[in-house]
């Protein structure tokens, strides 16, 4: 399962987003259905250690299903193929 850093600094889930979908070469225009609004979206968050304050959420483009990953406190996008693709999804999350 791929994910990128977070970025550590207060943030919102747009702005996560936006980052992560230029790893797989996607961009809004992917999106087929998505379970965050406008206001949720652009409700800023601490990113970092020790809080989980972003919105839950899940975002769906034809190749990928993008959701919210966390360790220890850190928040950041992840992402797994949409269709079957015989990769192994490593466990999300901890601390």
């Amino acid at each position: 399962m791929p994910q990128i850093e977070s970025n550590l600094e207060p943030t919102c889930w747009r702005d996560e987003l936006k980052r992560t979908f230029a790893v797989p070469g996607e961009g809004w225009h992917d999106i087929e259905a998505m379970t965050l609004d406008d206001a949720a979206l652009d409700r800023r968050f601490d990113a970092g250690w020790g809080t989980t304050d972003g919105d839950p959420f899940t975002v769906w483009t034809s190749r990928f299903v993008y959701f919210p990953w966390r360790y220890d406190g850190s928040q950041s996008v992840a992402w797994v193929s949409r269709n079957p693709d015989r990769s192994a999804t490593k466990p999300i999350g901890g601390g």
